[in-house]
């Protein structure tokens, strides 16, 4: 049974001004294994990788039903990539399955992800 599903869209130019500035938000959304993997890439890639996480955070939150905040927060979610690169919850604060999609286009990061409850 679905418990909740949650949509985000999350601008690349908005993610790419961030990085520009300095701000740490790969320190803020990432969790350390998920910066590993950040590292690794090349500028334009770490723009589309950051901004589908935390585009897909933001999703796992609204179908948590809090948003991010004192509920759940962006540490409290962790996203790789399985062997064959499709993106998997691998950690997060629900007590069931999690089901993530992640889309790109050349200026936009589309996320959806849904909670789902009496399947385990």
């Amino acid at each position: 049974m679905i418990y909740g599903t949650g949509i985000d869209l999350t601008e690349l130019e908005r993610i790419q001004l961030i990085l520009s500035k300095g701000l740490q938000l790969p320190a803020k959304v990432l969790t350390p294994a998920e910066r590993a993997v950040f590292d690794r890439y090349p500028a334009k890639r770490q723009v589309e990788f950051l901004a589908g996480r935390f585009s897909a955070k933001e999703a796992y939150s609204k179908a948590f039903g809090t948003g991010i905040g004192a509920a759940v927060g962006f540490q409290d979610i962790e996203i790789l990539d399985n062997a064959v690169g499709k993106p998997e919850i691998t950690r997060h604060p629900f007590d069931g399955p999690a089901w993530i999609s992640i889309s790109h286009t050349d200026t936009l990061v589309m996320t959806q992800v849904i909670l789902e409850r009496g399947t385990r």
